[in-house]
């Protein structure tokens, strides 16, 4: 067996623990063959019975912007009158339909972290509609990327995408550039879906911004904190 190399040891650790998600990019553009190359590698996912589920719709220049114009509206339209809200529902829930402690300590944590950051108070409706809109302007990314799934896969489809766009984001840092998965989109797949070309078998997982963060922009500083291995493993010997 060959001996593993410092080095690489070093960069693949780094592209993990560097991975964050950005919500501040700049407008440089990625070229086609970089984010070509970047879903050539994440493609190596493990699958069951390597049925390879995923399917990636890449959004770039006008039809980016036409997008985020169209679910902009459609957020705005919620926001006027939130039984518009019912037109706009995901696929599948990504949330559970109750929070219980830890995970609701965890969420309050991240969502009081950024908002802190940001200066945006509790009960500032009009802040933290324009901070969540920032999701459907790609945070600035340049490039948009939204993925489906046939909706005969079973639930292991979804173990089976979640290694697939991890590979994505490690891909991505590897490379210098940065990532922000967003389920955020799932509620706008009637949108998403038909612009987009989808067939009507398809089921939208998630979307993705992918670009160059800024570093400037102090959202970007946000870096939020992880368990210790003890909390969440259980030696058995």
């Amino acid at each position: 067996m060959t001996a593993p190399n410092a080095a690489s040891i070093a960069a693949v650790d780094h592209a993990i623990t560097s991975r964050m998600s950005a919500r501040a990019f700049t407008n440089q553009a990625v070229p086609r063959e970089l984010i070509t190359e970047i879903l050539q590698v994440a493609s190596r996912a493990p699958s069951g019975t390597n049925t390879q589920p995923w399917k990636v719709y890449v959004l770039t220049g006008a039809k980016r912007d036409e997008l985020v114009t169209k679910v902009c509206a459609a957020h705005d339209a919620i926001a006027a009158d939130p039984e518009v809200g019912k037109q706009y529902q995901a696929q599948y829930d990504y949330y559970p339909t109750q929070w219980v402690s830890p995970y609701i300590d965890r969420r309050r944590e991240n969502g009081w972290s950024l908002y802190g950051l940001l200066g945006i108070g509790k009960g500032d409706r009009a802040k933290t509609h324009a901070q969540h809109q920032r999701n459907f302007k790609f945070f600035d990314a340049p490039v948009g990327l939204m993925f489906t799934v046939d909706a005969i896969m079973g639930r292991g489809s979804l173990v089976d995408y979640g290694m697939f766009l991890q590979n994505i984001m490690v891909a991505a840092r590897a490379r210098g550039l940065h990532t922000c998965p967003q389920a955020a989109w799932n509620d706008f797949h009637t949108i998403i879906l038909p612009m987009v070309g989808a067939g009507e078998n398809e089921r939208m997982v998630c979307g993705m911004s992918l670009g160059w963060a800024d570093e400037s922009d102090k959202v970007n500083t946000l870096h939020t904190p992880r368990v210790p291995v003890a909390e969440f493993t259980h030696w058995i010997d």
